[in-house]
């Protein structure tokens, strides 16, 4: 049974990067990160965890007076729920028009070239 999917704001998605890079974290903790990198208010950020904890991004376990928060969805699930839903919604859910948009309109260096490279000969490699 596949996972269901949880949608996260792009607000919500910073919060999750405080946690995906080390957790579990108390809100005071992930207040200060945040204020750090973003300058929000405490109050916008506690809105934020909660709004996590609403969907099940997020757990809180309780630590004494305190809530303990680590996150539910994972970093590689999120990516692929964020990535195919681009996909379907802007290219049809189809890979080549995307690259193609990006080789056109974007800057793709030589290490974006050989790293393409590198994928397309492993899918290859794959089918055989």
């Amino acid at each position: 049974m596949a996972t269901p999917s949880i949608t996260i704001s792009e607000a919500e998605s910073r919060v999750m990067e405080v946690l995906w890079r080390k957790a579990p974290q108390t809100s005071e903790e992930i207040v200060a990160t945040l204020q750090q990198e973003c300058d929000w208010h405490d109050k916008t950020i506690r809105t934020l965890l909660g709004r996590l904890l609403g969907k099940g991004a997020v757990s809180a376990e309780k630590d004494g007076r305190r809530y303990l928060y680590s996150p539910m969805l994972g970093r590689e699930q999120w990516q692929s729920q964020e990535s195919r839903s681009l996909l379907d919604r802007v290219f049809g859910g189809r890979l080549s028009p995307l690259l193609a948009h990006f080789s056109q309109h974007e800057k793709l260096n030589a290490r974006d070239v050989a790293e393409l490279r590198k994928l397309l000969d492993a899918i290859e490699k794959k089918e055989r």
